[in-house]
C-alpha cells in the first residue's frame, strides 16, 4: 500500500491563504502524505493586479506553483481547500474555479474524495463559516467526503473556535494558527488513509 494523496489548493490575493497552503503541505508531508501544492488562477484584469502592489507582489511569489488541473484532483485522495471570503462566501475565483469541476462530476471522478476547507477575512466576523459552508455545499454535490476539524483538538479552543474549518485575518500565520492548520491538514491525512487503506510513514516515527 501507498500513502494517501492529497492536493492541497489555495487561491490568495495578498497571501494570507498561500501561507496557510503552504503550512499544510508542510503538516501533511509530516504526516506521511504525498502532496502536491496547486494555485487556483487568478479571474481580475491583469491591469487591475497590477494596479495594486500587495496584489501583484502575490501573483508574483506564487508564479511558479502550477495551476490546478482536473488531474491534480483525480491524482488525489484528498483535497485541501483555503480561500478568502468576499462579502459572506467564497473569493469569486474559488467558485469560478469551483464551477469549471462540471466534467469530474459528470464522471463521478470526485466521489468518494475527502475534503477540508479554511478561509481568511478582513476581521473575525467577516463570514469565513459561511465561505467555508458554502463550499462544502458544493462538494457535496460531487459525492465528497467532509472532514472538518470540528473540536477534535484543543487548538480549536484558542483558534477562534470554526469548527468547520481553520479561519484566519489577513497577514502571517500565528504560532496557534501554524498548529491549527496542522491539525487539520494532518487530521485530513488521516481520515483519508482509513478510507483508501493507505500506509502513513511519519515523518515524526521512531
Amino acid at each position: 500500500m501507498t500513502s494517501p494523496k492529497i492536493t492541497i489548493v489555495f487561491y490568495s490575493t495578498y497571501g494570507t491563504n498561500h501561507g496557510v497552503a503552504q503550512a499544510a503541505v508542510e503538516a501533511a508531508e509530516a504526516a506521511g502524505a504525498q502532496v502536491r501544492l496547486r494555485r487556483i488562477p487568478e479571474t481580475a484584469p491583469a491591469q487591475v493586479v497590477a494596479s495594486q502592489e500587495g496584489w501583484k507582489a502575490q501573483a508574483d511569489r506564487a508564479h511558479d506553483i502550477p495551476v490546478v488541473s482536473h488531474d491534480d484532483l483525480t491524482w488525489a485522495d484528498g483535497i485541501f481547500v483555503s480561500s478568502p471570503t468576499r462579502f459572506g462566501g467564497m473569493a469569486s475565483q474559488t467558485r469560478a474555479w469551483l464551477d469549471t469541476l462540471g466534467p469530474l462530476w459528470q464522471k463521478g471522478a470526485l466521489a468518494n474524495k475527502t475534503v477540508t476547507a479554511t478561509a481568511s477575512a478582513q476581521n473575525p466576523n467577516g463570514g469565513t463559516e459561511g465561505a467555508i459552508q458554502q463550499l462544502y455545499v458544493t462538494t457535496m454535490h460531487m459525492g465528497m467526503i467532509i472532514v472538518a476539524p470540528g473540536y477534535t483538538d484543543a487548538v480549536k479552543f484558542e483558534d477562534g473556535g470554526n469548527p468547520y474549518g481553520f479561519s484566519t485575518t489577513p497577514g502571517a500565520l500565528s504560532e496557534v494558527g501554524r498548529r491549527s492548520v496542522a491539525h487539520q491538514a494532518t487530521r485530513l491525512v488521516e481520515v483519508t488513509a482509513r478510507l483508501v487503506g493507505a500506509d502513513l510513514a511519519r515523518a515524526d516515527a521512531a
